[in-house]
C-alpha cells in the first residue's frame, strides 16, 4: 500500500514505521530549508554599486521617526565677518568667538561688541587652539575653540597659547602660478610645545584674571570643567611625560588654585573626557585599577569614593541627578557591545536599563530621568530606535520597551544579504581576541575553493573596530560578499578588549606586539580549508596605513598585499603629546624609536606580483605629514622595489569629494587586480 510519502511498501510495524517518518520529516525540513535560502533574492551589481536598492528591505528615517523627534537647530546669525567659533552664553544673550587671534563677545540684542583680550598674532592666539591641543587634547569637534561659558553666563574661561617656541612646519599648496606655503605651527616628538596660559574674561571686556600657573613649565592642560554653580573652574594638568595627573579648582575671580585630586600611572594617563556635577561634588571616570571605574569627588577633593566599582570599558557618563546617575559602557565580559546602566546614587546600586544582545547608541536621557532614547542593534539585527520607559519605583523589570523606528523592511527576509559574524580568535599567549567576517553569499566550504581574503584594520590604542553592530545594506558590506571575497576586521591587544593592562602592553613599542596580535587574527582564517592563504590583503588610512605597511613589510608571511593610506611610518615625524604618551621623548627611548618604526622595516618589503603595496596621501595633510610617504618612497626606490602611489593634491588626513571617489575606484581595482586576478567591473567606474 502507499505510505504518507508516495512510496509502496508492506504494512510494517509501527516502531520502524515511526522512525523511517522522522527521517523523512528530516529531510523533508532541510530540503525546505535549502529551497527556502535559494530562493532569496540576490542584489543586483548595479543595485549594491549605485546604491539604489529595492524599496522594502531597508526603512529610512523620516523626518519626525527616532529619538531626536522634534528637536531644532537654531541658526547661527552672522553677526561679525570673519569669526571663529561663535558659541552662544548659557542665557543666549551674547555670543563668544574668537577673531584675528583675540577673544571678544557680543550682545545679542545690541550688537555691541566687547574684546577681551588685545595681544592675539599669528602666534599668540587667546581662545584658538594651538594644533596640538585642537588634534589631540580639545578634539576635531571642538574646530580649535578654547574658551568655555560659565554656567550664569558672567565669564568666559579661556586658555592663550603662545606658538613662539614650537617648531614651524611648511606645507606646500600648488594652486595658482607660484603656489603658497602653509605655515603650520607642529612640535614633533620632542619638540617645544605651546606656553599656555589660563584666563577668565568678564563678559563686558573689563580686565583678564589669570590662573596661577606658570607658563614657562613643561606641561598640559586638559579640557576644563565649570563646577554648577560657576565659582569654580576644575582644571586637569599633566606634566610631559604624561604620568602624573592633578585635579586643580581654580577661582575664576582672584585665579588661586588648589589640588584637589593626583593620580599617577608608570605608563600614560589619559584625560578625563567628562565630568558631571551634583551640588556637593563631581563624577568621574579613571582606569587606573586597569578597567575604567567610576567616582565621585568632593569640591575640596576630602571625599573620594567609588559610585560603580564594576569593570568597564569606552564609559561615557550621560545624566546625572540627585537620585541616579546613568551611563553607558562595555563590560569586560561582552567589549563588542555597549549597555546602558543606572546607580541609584544612595545605595550604589547598579541596574542595567538595556536589554538583550545588543550594541546601544545615540543615547540620549529625557529631563526627568524617566525614560532613555537609544538605536539598537547588533550583528544581525538592523537598527531600532527606541525608548526606554522606566518605572518611578522599585526595579527596573518593570521598564517597557516602545520601538519608534525600525530599519528593517518588511522584504529585508526575501533578499540575500551579507551580515557579519563575530568569532573569537585565541592569540599566541592564549587569550582570546574579537574578529568580525563577512562571508561571501552562496560560500563553498567544502575546500574545492579558495577564497582570498581583505582584511581592515586601524590597530591604534583604545580605538576599536570590531563591534557587535549591523552593518548596513550598502555597497561597503555587500559588494564583495556578492564577488567571492571574505571580509575581515581585526583588533590588536590595545583596542580596549583587555582594558588599561592590554594598553599599557604597547608602551614604548608601538606597532611591535599589535603586529603579532594580527598575525594570529589571519592565521585564524588561513588554516580553514576554503581560504586561500596566497590571496590575503590589508587596508588601513593613518594608524591603519601603519600596520597595513608594517604586515606587508615585517608580516610578509602572511599578508601578500596592502594599501596604505596616510601612515606615520616614523613616530620621530609625529606630534609630540601623542607620540610621547605611548614612546616617551625620542632621547628618552631611542631604541624603542628604532624598534617601532616602519620605514625601518621596508628592506622586509618584497614587490613583486605576488606581494605588492599601493600608497596612498593628501599632499596637505597637516595631521600626518607628506614628509611620511616622501621618506618612504625615497627608501624603496633605493632599493629598486615595486610599489603604487598616489598623492591627493591638496589633500588633507582624508580625501573628499572627487578625490575620494578616485581613491575609492582605485582602491577596488588594486584588490580586484591583486586578489581576483581581473579587471575592474565597469560598473564601479560609474559611480
Amino acid at each position: 500500500m502507499y505510505d504518507y510519502f508516495g512510496y509502496i511498501c508492506p504494512i510494517i510495524d509501527i516502531e520502524n514505521k515511526m522512525k523511517r517518518f522522522s527521517l523523512t520529516l528530516f529531510a523533508l525540513c532541510a530540503a525546505f530549508l535549502m529551497a527556502n535560502s535559494q530562493q532569496k533574492t540576490h542584489l543586483t551589481d548595479a543595485q549594491i554599486a549605485m546604491g539604489r536598492l529595492p524599496e522594502g528591505i531597508i526603512n529610512q528615517r523620516t523626518g519626525n521617526a527616532g529619538s531626536t523627534a522634534g528637536q531644532k537647530v537654531e541658526a547661527m546669525p552672522q553677526l561679525v565677518d570673519g569669526w571663529q567659533n561663535p558659541t552662544y552664553s548659557p542665557d543666549r544673550t551674547r555670543i563668544a568667538y574668537t577673531l584675528g587671534g583675540d577673544l571678544y563677545t557680543i550682545e545679542v540684542a545690541t550688537k555691541k561688541v566687547h574684546r577681551c583680550t588685545y595681544d592675539g598674532t599669528d602666534l599668540i592666539m587667546n581662545g584658538y587652539a594651538s594644533w596640538v591641543y585642537y588634534e589631540e587634547i580639545f578634539g576635531r569637534p571642538s574646530r580649535y575653540r578654547a574658551f568655555w561659558w560659565s554656567p550664569d553666563s558672567k565669564i568666559l574661561a579661556f586658555y592663550r597659547f603662545d606658538d613662539t617656541q614650537v617648531p614651524m612646519f611648511p606645507i606646500y599648496l600648488e594652486q595658482g602660478q607660484h603656489g603658497t606655503l602653509r605655515q603650520t605651527h607642529y612640535p614633533m616628538a620632542g619638540d617645544p610645545n605651546p606656553e599656555v596660559r589660563i584666563g577668565f574674561a568678564s563678559v563686558d571686556g573689563n580686565a583678564v584674571v589669570w590662573a596661577d600657573f606658570n607658563e614657562k613649565d613643561d606641561q598640559y592642560f586638559g579640557t576644563p570643567f565649570w563646577n554648577n554653580t560657576g565659582d569654580r573652574l576644575i582644571v586637569p594638568w599633566m606634566d610631559r611625560s604624561q604620568d602624573n595627573m592633578i585635579f586643580y579648582s581654580v577661582d575664576p575671580l582672584y585665579g588661586g588654585k588648589e589640588k584637589i585630586y593626583s593620580e599617577h600611572q608608570d605608563t600614560w594617563i589619559e584625560w578625563p573626557t567628562e565630568m558631571l556635577f551634583s551640588s556637593k561634588g563631581m563624577y568621574f571616570v579613571r582606569d587606573y585599577e586597569m578597567w575604567q571605574k567610576i567616582y565621585f569627588l568632593s569640591f575640596d577633593g576630602k571625599t573620594f569614593s567609588y559610585v560603580c566599582n564594576k569593570e568597564l570599558w569606552g564609559v561615557q557618563l550621560l545624566k546625572a541627578n540627585e537620585k541616579y546617575l546613568f551611563f553607558s559602557a562595555r563590560s569586560k565580559e561582552c567589549t563588542i557591545r555597549t549597555d546602558i546602566y543606572r546607580v541609584t546614587l544612595k545605595d550604589l546600586k547598579l541596574e542595567r536599563v538595556s536589554y538583550g544582545e545588543y550594541n546601544f547608541t545615540n543615547i540620549s536621557i529625557s529631563d526627568d530621568c524617566r525614560t532613555v532614547y537609544a538605536t539598537l542593534s547588533n550583528s544581525t539585527t538592523p537598527a531600532q530606535d527606541v525608548a526606554i520607559h522606566l518605572p518611578g519605583l522599585g526595579s527596573l523589570d518593570r521598564k517597557k520597551v516602545e520601538v519608534l523606528f525600525d530599519s528593517k523592511g518588511k522584504d529585508y527576509d526575501k533578499y540575500a544579504i551579507a551580515t557579519q559574524e563575530v568569532v573569537y580568535i585565541t592569540m599566541r599567549d592564549g587569550r582570546k581576541l574579537p574578529a568580525t567576517v563577512i562571508w561571501p553569499l552562496d560560500m563553498d566550504r567544502s575546500g574545492k575553493v579558495k577564497y582570498p581574503v581583505k582584511v581592515d584594520v586601524y590597530g591604534g590604542p583604545d580605538t576599536p573596530q570590531v563591534w557587535d553592530t549591523f552593518k548596513g545594506v550598502n555597497f561597503k558590506s555587500q559588494w564583495w560578499a556578492n564577488h567571492g571575497v571574505i571580509q575581515v576586521v581585526l583588533d590588536t591587544r590595545s583596542s580596549g578588549h583587555f582594558g588599561k593592562a592590554g594598553l599599557n602592553e604597547v608602551y614604548r613599542q608601538l606597532g611591535v606586539l599589535e603586529l603579532q596580535d594580527i598575525e594570529d587574527g589571519i592565521k585564524y582564517f588561513t588554516k580553514l580549508p576554503y581560504v586561500n592563504a596566497d590571496k590575503v590583503g590589508i587596508e588601513g588610512f593613518s594608524y591603519g596605513g601603519t600596520m597595513s605597511m608594517l604586515a606587508v613589510t615585517e608580516g610578509n608571511e602572511y599578508f601578500k598585499y596592502a594599501v596604505s593610506g596616510a601612515g606615520v611610518l616614523d613616530w620621530r615625524l609625529y606630534d609630540s603629546h601623542y607620540t610621547e604618551r605611548y614612546m616617551d621623548r625620542p632621547q628618552d627611548n631611542p631604541e624603542g624609536y628604532e624598534k617601532s618604526a616602519v620605514i625601518n622595516r621596508l628592506r622586509n618589503y618584497k614587490g613583486y606580483k605576488t606581494k605588492m603595496m599601493r600608497m596612498t596621501h593628501g599632499r596637505c595633510d597637516d595631521n600626518v605629514h607628506f614628509q611620511n610617504s616622501l621618506q618612504a618612497i625615497d627608501k624603496l626606490m633605493s632599493m629598486n622595489k615595486d610599489f603604487e602611489f598616489m598623492v591627493y593634491p591638496s589633500g588633507m588626513h582624508g580625501y573628499r569629494g572627487y578625490q575620494g571617489r578616485h581613491f575609492d575606484l582605485q582602491n577596488y581595482r588594486f584588490w580586484y587586480e591583486y586578489l581576483l586576478d581581473q579587471e575592474l567591473p565597469e560598473v564601479l567606474r560609474q559611480r
